[in-house]
């Protein structure tokens, strides 16, 4: 087994933090009981001190109090109540030259792929449709699924996190950023992709290669051996 380093490990401390806050939300979701949600209550304040030790080691620092309040806000009954992670939609989109089409997030000033969270009534293909048009002025056809990936794992985002990454090619339309949302837009070859750009290691090679017709099917995160917790069942 390899040995952890430090950023790996501060990964690992979200994960469990939010995996234990997910367990104890959806059990309260689902008990009618006080003594159990008494009990799931007091495993959300231990998830929150983890996630402090984790937010404190990269330099973030906010109160134990706060994600639990953030938490318990987040609790509905029965199914709606079962926590699950969020679903993000992404658009690897080329053209005819080769190119990519990226844009530059008005928030962080970070280059990324048009990407935005599921919306409720569309498929996840329109929706990154959808997102490409609005956040890039681009009509596009999807034409695959790259990928399921991850967020957590993938070091992406500090929750729960799944995004589907679709291969689409530029119909129509003209480069017009959201107002909002986009600081930037445009296209750009494998050899001037601009900076600072968000994960371009993972999905750069990946990206091209979906660009110039190669195809290597869907990618995933492989299963770990063994599946995390399964092994002490």
């Amino acid at each position: 087994m390899s040995e952890l380093g430090p950023e790996d490990f501060q990964r690992d401390l979200l994960r469990w933090s939010e995996t234990l806050a997910s367990i104890a939300r959806t059990g309260m979701g689902f008990t009618q009981s006080l003594y159990e949600r008494e009990r799931y209550e007091e495993v959300l304040h231990v998830a929150s001190d983890i996630k402090a030790a984790s937010e404190e080691a990269i330099e973030v620092r906010r109160e134990q109090d706060h994600f639990v309040q953030e938490w318990m806000e987040n609790i509905g009954e029965g199914v709606p109540g079962y926590v699950t992670p969020k679903v993000a939609v992404g658009a690897i989109v080329g053209n005819d030259n080769g190119e990519i089409l990226l844009m530059k997030r008005a928030d962080s000033g970070i280059w990324l792929y048009p990407t935005g969270w599921a919306d409720v009534g569309y498929s996840p293909a329109e929706v990154a449709m959808k997102e490409v048009h609005e956040e890039t002025g681009i009509e596009c056809e999807v034409l695959e699924l790259l990928g399921v990936v991850d967020g957590m794992r993938m070091g992406f985002s500090r929750f729960g996190m799944y995004m589907l990454l679709f291969r689409c090619r530029a119909t129509g339309g003209s480069l017009s950023g959201h107002p909002l949302e986009t600081a930037d837009v445009g296209w750009f070859g494998r050899d001037n992709l601009p900076s600072p750009a968000a994960g371009v290691q993972w999905w750069g090679p990946m990206a091209f290669n979906a660009i110039d017709g190669k195809h290597t099917g869907a990618t995933f995160d492989a299963p770990r051996q063994p599946v995390w917790r399964q092994g002490d069942n």
